[in-house]
């Protein structure tokens, strides 16, 4: 590899690049009719991208952080509720939670870097209301055992699928696997658009349209308000982009493994690759090693002109914001040690092969 190779974690352009003409004229579409909110454009988003994750309701809306904080409203958790959810997500997973009032209570992980059930079932208090898993990564949490706590102590589960369009769990996508979903159309998600966005799923037809009304001012006709709300309804030219983006996933998610699988296969010696369980389907929207010196690496690839990340480099119960509400006996030992192990390498679905291997002589360079 020269020293002029630069490999970025993520090109936003070239994506772009590739779809520019369609993108373009659905530009032109939109703008033409005259409708940008709250629209047919997002009607029939809402349709095709519940048919994707196989469940009867789909709600757009601004961004992933607002989608879960309406679910957690809509279900009437709020001041004086407890939600358990995972250390190592980003931190709109806890700041969602506290929004409404409620009570975050990050559980610990497994070494897949997914929320561990065994935690969650030793934090669950009468004050817990439901169980937020985080698919990190794109690679879905162990639901099964998630749903026999949810069971036993009469929880709700939402997942936080914000990483995870298309991925599947048993045969079913993720989206559908719990009482509510949300994702994130981020442009660092695997299906982005150009700006903010999210969707909820659900199959309770009482938290759709719970959900619909508070993501538009908890309006059921332009003139009555029901209920607190909030603006947060995703727009009309974000909506067609997803609507095309969704028809291309499947084929950009099988990009995405396919790098993935390259890298698993060269790394496995030298580094703790991702392990993809037997009843599960990753779409990698993060590529995720545990290495050791880890920081040393990172110096490295980047002396290499190659780009890694820590995602996240602090866990959610280690940032300032979320002090006053942790209980200090509460720890998360196999989280902390994790993750001064991460490293996040380049994925993307432009990614040239030539770059992916790259990555991977970097990496054995380092460890030789």
């Amino acid at each position: 590899m020269s020293d002029t190779t630069t490999v970025p974690m993520i090109d936003l352009g070239r994506q772009f690049r590739s779809f520019e003409g369609d993108l373009i004229e659905i530009f032109r579409r939109v703008g033409r009719s005259g409708m940008y909110v709250d629209g047919s454009e997002l009607r029939k988003f809402q349709v095709e991208f519940a048919e994707y994750c196989g469940v009867p309701y789909a709600v757009g809306v601004g961004n992933a952080t607002d989608g879960l904080a309406i679910v957690l409203q809509g279900m009437g958790i709020g001041r004086g509720d407890e939600v358990i959810t995972a250390a190592n997500s980003f931190v709109a997973s806890g700041g969602s939670i506290a929004e409404v009032g409620a009570t975050p209570v990050f559980a610990d992980i497994r070494e897949d870097l997914n929320i561990d059930p065994g935690s969650v079932a030793r934090l669950v208090t009468s004050r817990t209301k439901a169980i937020m898993p985080v698919h990190l990564t794109g690679q879905p949490a162990d639901m099964d055992a998630l749903h026999e706590i949810a069971k036993t102590h009469s929880l709700k589960i939402i997942e936080d699928a914000a990483q995870a369009v298309g991925a599947c769990y048993k045969g079913k996508c993720v989206g559908g696997l719990g009482d509510a979903a949300v994702f994130s159309l981020h442009p660092l998600k695997n299906l982005h658009v150009y700006g903010d966005g999210g969707v909820i799923t659900t199959k309770s037809s009482e938290i759709y349209n719970t959900c619909m009304q508070i993501r538009n001012h908890g309006l059921i006709d332009r003139d009555t308000s029901v209920r607190v709300g909030r603006n947060s309804r995703l727009d009309e030219i974000q909506a067609a982009i997803a609507t095309y983006k969704l028809a291309q996933i499947d084929d950009l998610n099988e990009r995405f493994r396919a790098i993935a699988h390259c890298y698993s296969n060269e790394l496995s010696s030298c580094v703790v690759v991702p392990r993809e369980h037997d009843d599960t389907y990753s779409v990698y929207h993060n590529y995720v090693i545990q290495a050791e010196n880890r920081d040393a690496l990172k110096e490295h690839m980047a002396s290499c002109g190659i780009a890694t990340k820590i995602r996240y480099p602090r866990l959610i119960n280690q940032q300032p914001a979320y002090g006053r509400m942790l209980d200090p006996s509460v720890q998360t030992p196999v989280a902390l040690r994790v993750n001064s192990r991460i490293l996040s390498l380049p994925i993307f679905p432009e990614m040239t092969n030539e770059e992916t291997s790259a990555v991977i002589n970097a990496v054995q360079d380092f460890y030789s």
